[in-house]
């Protein structure tokens, strides 16, 4: 039997660049019911930074579903872009957090990440915004 697969999507937040960021993670099951939501102040980050910070919270959260199979899906296209291999990553303190990610997702079976437009990942927007609104 095959495992289910989740569409866990993701955003940061951040207001200013670097500024008080936060993150949000919606966790959808293969009926599209919302399984998990997770929305935190992270402190002060880059946009970037916020961004793989809810990626590993979203691996984090699929670990304690029993998740294996998963579609990641952001609206940040660097951070796609970085986690599939088109683009390396440059600065150390982003290639430890891609290392994080790429470590757990090996561990849990098939992961993958995609872009789609901030109008299609609202929830994920909203959870990041009002992290942010409730720090303020």
């Amino acid at each position: 039997m095959t495992d289910p697969l989740y569409r866990v999507r993701t955003d940061g937040a951040c207001r200013g660049n670097p500024g008080p960021a936060s993150i949000g993670v919606s966790i959808l099951d293969t009926e599209g019911r919302e399984v998990a939501f997770h929305s935190e102040a992270i402190g002060n980050a880059t946009n970037n930074v916020a961004e793989y910070r809810a990626v590993i919270q979203g691996l984090v959260m699929l670990t304690g579903l029993g998740g294996r199979r998963a579609e990641f899906l952001l609206d940040s296209q660097l951070v796609v872009r970085q986690l599939t291999g088109l683009y390396r990553v440059r600065d150390p303190k982003m290639a430890l957090l891609h290392d994080e990610v790429r470590r757990r997702a090996s561990r849990l079976g098939e992961i993958t990440f995609r872009h789609v437009p901030r109008r299609e990942n609202g929830r994920a927007d909203a959870l990041a915004n009002q992290a942010l609104d409730r720090a303020s």
